[in-house]
């Protein structure tokens, strides 16, 4: 094995298969220094992650800053906690950080490096690669699963996941939080009369309705059929009901494409979460409220008691 150096990289450290190699490589083959004193440099860089991610391999070669100052300020911590207990225990770096090429444009990197006492300090091996494609379609997979494919909302699947979320800090800090369920009227009458293809475009057309009347933090969901939960953080039953006869209203009002206004009116069922509440509690308890605002007429909002 051959002896390590933590100088900067010379031609003679570097075979010629291994640089051709490198240059093949969606990434770069590293060595990172860690001195005593902590002052990072980078001995070795070499691959073709070098021209992706606008590196100076001799200027890093006598200090590593200008790199780590490119890490999304979101990811620093993480990858400078992970050199921190590299270096005491000997475990390897592994983790992904966003690098910042432009205010609006970064490459996903995937890096592992195992670590290495020397005389001067701790050296790491190790490889980064650019994940940005993988980042990017797992990002669309989980877009996928979470989303309703007709008309873009939250499925049921993740309301439930982020009500737990939501109850827990309910739970733990006694914060508001409320929840609605929403029911077109009538909606077999319209699939009857103008057709399935008319009602799916009613649901789009209402699911941006009720958009245009919510903040960034409420989650609606679409349940399934005709039938819609909104998910209210930090909102009590009083706020809730509120929100929920304006949403009311603006749907009644609103010119639906060949239907005109006046021909969707919906049912709205609300409760709030009280500490202790499963989600299977809160769950009944709107969909009982729903219930009551059927029996009651339609085109109205209950809240529970």
């Amino acid at each position: 094995m051959p002896p390590i150096d933590v100088a900067p990289c010379t031609e003679r450290l570097e075979p010629s298969r291994v640089l051709e190699l490198a240059d093949q490589l969606p990434g770069l083959i590293f060595q990172l220094h860690r001195s005593a004193t902590g002052h990072l440099h980078f001995p070795l860089l070499m691959g073709s992650g070098i021209q992706l991610l606008e590196l100076d391999p001799e200027r890093l070669a006598e200090n590593a800053e200008p790199a780590l100052a490119h890490i999304h300020e979101a990811d620093h911590p993480g990858l400078m906690a992970n050199i921190e207990r590299s270096a005491r225990f000997g475990s390897p770096i592994i983790l992904k950080f966003r690098f910042v090429i432009t205010e609006a444009r970064w490459r996903w990197i995937a890096v592992r490096a195992q670590p290495q006492r020397v005389e001067t300090g701790v050296l790491w091996h190790g490889m980064m690669l650019d994940v940005s494609e993988q980042v990017a379609e797992e990002e669309r997979l989980r877009a996928l699963s979470d989303s309703d494919t007709l008309t873009g909302l939250a499925n049921r699947r993740k309301l439930l996941s982020r009500l737990d979320e939501e109850i827990s800090l309910s739970n733990r800090h006694a914060i508001p939080l409320s929840l609605m369920m929403i029911d077109i009227d009538h909606f077999k009458a319209i699939n009857d009369t103008w057709g399935h293809l008319q009602g799916d475009a009613t649901l789009c057309e209402l699911a941006d309705c009720c958009r245009s009347l919510l903040r960034e933090e409420d989650l609606l969901a679409r349940l399934g059929g005709e039938e819609f939960a909104l998910l209210l953080p930090l909102t009590s039953r009083q706020n809730a009901a509120l929100l929920a006869e304006r949403l009311r209203r603006a749907i009644a009002e609103h010119h639906f494409d060949d239907l005109g206004p006046g021909r969707i009116t919906v049912s709205i069922g609300i409760t709030e979460h009280r500490v202790g509440d499963a989600r299977d509690t809160l769950l009944h308890r709107a969909d009982a409220s729903l219930y009551r605002a059927k029996h009651q007429g339609r085109n109205r909002v209950v809240a529970d008691g």
